[in-house]
């Protein structure tokens, strides 16, 4: 019993020995850096221009679909449509005023 506790003891210590040791490679052993080589005919600056106009047309095109979905939902005055059947689910289409629920079978507002 004693010899496998000292067993695991030792390769747990030696596990954690070779990964603190990892990240202390020399910079010898690493590979040398790839200068400024044009791919597709472009620099690395002119994809990285090109990236963000990307981006940035991205991010114009998402904040209106988020700003339509954080929306209120309209009001429905009573005897109004305010719901429509989807096979056995009900989608809302307006919120009924105060005082007045939206009627399941009928799907108006009363």
């Amino acid at each position: 019993m004693e010899s496998v506790r000292t067993i695991v003891y030792l390769s747990v210590c030696l596990s954690v020995l070779t990964s603190l040791c990892q990240g202390q490679r020399s910079a010898d052993s690493q590979l040398p850096s790839v200068p400024d080589e044009p791919i597709l005919g472009l620099t690395t600056n002119e994809l990285a221009e090109a990236l963000q106009g990307l981006l940035d047309e991205a991010d114009s095109r998402v904040g209106l679909s988020v700003e339509k979905k954080a929306s209120v939902i309209p009001r429905c005055d009573v005897g109004e449509r305010c719901a429509m059947k989807h096979g056995p689910r009900i989608g809302r289409l307006c919120d009924c005023l105060r005082g007045t629920a939206c009627n399941t079978f009928f799907l108006r507002c009363y």
